[in-house]
């Protein structure tokens, strides 16, 4: 083999060729890392947030930003601030030619769960503080987007009576249950729910809407009788 000189030289040529190649590797990583480089010198928000605290998305950039603009690392920017509270999705894009980008998607509350937690208008449930009036949700694990739907369904109906749902609770046994907005308690049950409400509006006029100091005595609803419904009123007279 010593003795081929054609096959030297090839080898030296690949020796060289692969020399070249360590040596731009290693150079373009060094300079692509100097932190001198394209730093980063802002990072801007493409949207106003209402709930996340700028104070809060101040100190994750300052903890999390390392690097330079070609080696900072979004994810984990992302991840970081999609924990602050009230944050529902969070984008994050590079700016030419020394900025970021962050995009909140903040939730929007719709309802208290289970007194522990917040529901938002997709039916996910969160970990937040709010001082605002929201109904009340009541149910069981992994159900919190079913309430949900019912709970617009529900509320489409009622607003033919001008009245609100107030608490809408979902037992272990699958059964329904609405407090609306005057504290008058609708059982609804397993079955039939869009068509025992609509016969619950039908007769509430006539026979169930507070006319004088009696009638308010009503409390409960049942609804869940075939061709009638049962009343329950305060003092416990049917």
């Amino acid at each position: 083999m010593w003795d081929n000189a054609p096959l030297l030289r090839g080898m030296a040529s690949m020796l060289f060729f692969c020399s070249i190649v360590v040596v731009l590797y290693g150079g373009a990583h060094y300079v692509v890392h100097m932190p001198k480089l394209l730093p980063i010198k802002s990072v801007r928000l493409a949207n106003a947030p209402e709930r996340v605290m700028s104070d809060e998305v101040r100190a994750v950039v300052r903890q999390v930003v390392q690097g330079n603009f070609l080696t900072v690392d979004i994810d984990t920017l992302r991840r970081s601030l999609e924990k602050l509270s009230w944050v529902r999705n969070v984008s994050v894009r590079r700016e030419f030619p020394n900025g970021l980008v962050v995009q909140f998607e903040e939730h929007q509350a719709l309802a208290r769960w289970n007194d522990v937690a917040l529901v938002n208008r997709q039916g996910e449930v969160f970990t937040a503080e709010t001082m605002q009036v929201l109904p009340r949700f009541t149910g069981y694990e992994g159900t919190s987007a079913e309430v949900a739907q019912q709970y617009a369904k529900f509320g489409a109906q009622l607003a033919a009576l001008n009245l609100q749902v107030k608490q809408l609770s979902l037992s272990p046994r699958h059964a329904w249950q609405l407090r609306l907005s005057n504290d008058m308690v609708v059982e609804l049950g397993r079955e039939a729910l869009s068509q025992r409400l609509a016969r619950f509006i039908a007769v509430y006029p006539y026979g169930l809407a507070p006319q004088g100091d009696a009638e308010r005595e009503i409390q409960v609803v049942d609804m869940r009788y075939r061709n009638g419904y049962a009343v329950r009123r305060r003092q416990g007279n049917a």
